[in-house]
């Protein structure tokens, strides 16, 4: 079982609310946080803490406190400024592990290169895995791979130096590295060599049993 963790939402539309409450049920403690009185109503009875607020004033993220939290999700619906805004005000009050919903491909670029170690695109990945059902029977989409397998990315920041074949993954955990992206970059290559010295801010991504997956830490 995952470390219970607190977590912000910044943004509580549809995904930003679905996320929070999904988080919720998981046992995580969130913090929402949002400028549409609506939306911060329809949270309020769900999550842990719902403000409103307009997440683009660095005062207010200063305020809250959401620097002292475990991980910030930003969604701001389909304002790439905003959610530009959003994050480098996190950075600016010392928040580091900070994942950000994309809208576009365009946003997905800037956002690694501003060192945003995590950014999702929903809307490509779900049109993504339909189509790769559709045409490909029996291709199963990256986490239909069966109730007790997980895919997990880990932030190199303990294992800067080291190689895979350092770490020895596999053989202490059982699990599998399966891809990488290097930092600051937005594609990930696969079949990572196990040779290669690993630096700040590369992101390993990993196949295995949930309970082994959970066990990898950053010594």
């Amino acid at each position: 079982m995952a470390a219970k963790k607190e977590i912000a939402v910044i943004g509580l539309g549809k995904f930003g609310y679905a996320l929070a409450k999904a988080l919720t049920e998981l046992g995580h403690s969130v913090v929402g946080v949002d400028i549409n009185p609506e939306y911060v109503r329809r949270a309020q009875d769900i999550i842990a803490q719902a403000y409103q607020a307009d997440a683009t004033d660095e005062k207010m993220l200063g305020q809250i406190g959401i620097k002292d939290l475990d991980r910030v999700i930003v969604s701001t619906g389909d304002s790439m400024e905003a959610s530009i805004l959003v994050v480098l005000n996190l950075q600016a009050v010392g928040v580091k592990n900070i994942w950000v919903k994309a809208i576009s491909e365009a946003h997905e670029r800037v956002l690694y290169k501003l060192g945003v170690p995590f950014v999702v695109f929903p809307e490509a990945f779900v049109a993504a895995q339909m189509a790769n059902r559709l045409t490909a029977p029996g291709l199963q989409e990256y986490f239909g791979l069966g109730k007790d397998v997980a895919v997990r990315e880990i932030i190199v920041e303990n294992w800067i130096g080291k190689t895979l074949r350092d770490l020895n993954l596999t053989n202490k955990y059982q699990v599998q590295v399966i891809a990488f992206r290097l930092a600051g970059d937005s594609e990930f290559h696969f079949v990572p060599q196990a040779d290669r010295a690993l630096k700040a801010g590369d992101v390993l991504v990993l196949l295995g049993r949930t309970e082994d997956i959970m066990r990898v830490d950053k010594f």
